[in-house]
């Protein structure tokens, strides 16, 4: 590479050749290796697509396939869902995009390949480690839709860089780095960052892996050594700690894409010895701010990153750091001094009926303390669709409790105009990889379970 170092970032910093960087079910794999199947990998793409979609499953292909396109100057567009229609609008906004994965995909419009076998690639004998400008867009990230249609945001490679060691010193990673084992996939924001730039730029290594019930995580931990950091989502916590499985040694917890309940966290640090601790950013801010989430509702600032409010104004902003530009948050948030701050809830969220206002995270809170209630979500129609009282509606997951039982636990928590009407039981609610619940599939219940209905005063 001809850029200074002033200019330009290793792929892989403070890291010795044969420091092991993942995991794999063959064996570790050190930063050597990575760079050797970086290069291969570059190698092997074929010219003329200046856009690469990172479907890889696998962590370590992904990983392997994102430096690729970092060291060869293409983009690695990383979407929130695979699903046909988001790589259609891809194939359309993204015109010459090369589509990879482990599963054979076709795409209108858009050109494919099936994932190689690395070891059969011309692999370097010693392979010098790659600088890569820190101006360099490397990724495209794209929000989940949670609040509508998912939005690109370009990361820069200098910007990734300084994340993945700001949120290292923020968790004490950098000082005992930890075995990452990630619930979340590796496209996901949280998961990018906390799994994939922690090990580039944490001094950390991660499983190749994406566990997803209880018993896959048993079996993820045991394949990679102590200290181990689960990265995870309140979704998959509760499910972790409700199955009751043995867990082999976990050394800390971090969770994110929603807010945590304390009671969860605690009963987890309780069961499992390790401390629990929080990630609060966006994917158009980044990361952000850490909490430990049994020390109370106080975030602190990763080194760097700043906020900043408009006298009189609700709205909030970020910037500085590891932050690309000046971000305006989607959170109502109270600033205390010295890089501190408490979140009041979210913007889309605040719910204002009758003249009463509280928040959809308060109410889902609330909804999923309830004895007996696994998963559950309110949900506010737009003013189009509201129904003439303008009600809300709840799904709910709860196996052997009744509808009556669960609107009576509600009333002695919430005021009546916050109750759902109608409470919806279902089996279980379309929650994506990363454990949220966008809101297109919050809309697809609605019109399925409540909407054309005359709301039943007696749910």
């Amino acid at each position: 590479m001809s850029a200074s170092p002033a200019s330009s970032w290793p792929l892989v910093s403070d890291r010795s050749p044969q420091d092991i960087l993942a995991w794999r079910p063959q064996g570790p794999v050190t930063v050597a290796d990575y760079v050797r199947h970086v290069f291969a990998l570059a190698a092997w793409l074929p010219e003329g697509h200046p856009w690469v979609v990172n479907l890889c499953e696998d962590r370590y292909h992904f990983a392997v396939l994102l430096g690729a396109c970092a060291v060869s100057g293409r983009v690695s567009l990383q979407p929130s869902s695979q699903s046909a229609e988001t790589l259609r609008q891809l194939a359309q906004s993204h015109p010459g995009a090369l589509l990879v994965g482990e599963t054979p995909t076709t795409v209108p419009g858009m050109a494919a390949l099936a994932w190689p076998a690395l070891d059969g690639l011309s692999l370097a004998a010693e392979p010098a480690m790659p600088l890569i400008p820190v101006e360099r867009t490397v990724a495209v990230l794209f929000t989940s839709g949670s609040t509508g249609l998912p939005q690109p945001h370009a990361k820069t490679w200098g910007k990734l860089v300084a994340n993945g060691r700001a949120e290292a010193q923020a968790l004490g990673l950098d000082q005992r780095p930890h075995a990452l084992v990630g619930t979340v996939p590796a496209q996901h924001s949280y998961g990018f960052e906390s799994t994939f730039l922690l090990a580039l730029h944490g001094g950390c290594g991660f499983w190749s892996g994406k566990p997803f019930f209880p018993q896959d995580l048993v079996e993820a931990l045991a394949a990679v050594p102590r200290p181990r950091m689960v990265v995870t989502t309140p979704f998959h916590l509760a499910s972790v700690m409700a199955a009751e499985v043995a867990l082999p040694a976990v050394d800390l917890w971090l969770s994110a894409t929603a807010p945590l309940a304390p009671e969860l966290a605690a009963r987890t640090e309780a069961l499992t010895g390790a401390p629990v601790h929080e990630i609060y950013g966006s994917t158009e801010s980044s990361q952000l701010a850490t909490r430990r989430t049994t020390d109370g509702p106080v975030w602190r600032l990763m080194t760097g990153v700043a906020l900043a409010q408009t006298a009189g104004d609700s709205l909030t902003w970020a910037h500085g750091g590891h932050v690309e530009g000046r971000v305006p948050l989607a959170d109502l948030i109270r600033c205390e001094l010295d890089g501190r701050f408490e979140l009041l809830g979210r913007h889309a969220d605040m719910v204002n009926l009758a003249g009463k206002r509280t928040s959809l995270a308060y109410l889902n809170h609330q909804l999923t303390a309830i004895d007996g209630v696994l998963d559950g979500a309110f949900f506010l129609p737009h003013d189009d669709e509201v129904d003439r009282v303008g009600r809300l509606s709840a799904f709910v997951v709860a196996p052997g409790r009744t509808r009556e039982a669960i609107m009576a636990a509600l009333r002695e928590r919430l005021d009546a105009v916050f109750l759902p009407r109608p409470l919806v039981l279902l089996d279980s609610l379309p929650r994506n990889s990363a454990g949220k619940l966008p809101r297109s599939a919050l809309e697809q219940l609605y019109g399925q379970h409540v909407s054309g209905k005359a709301p039943d005063a007696t749910r």
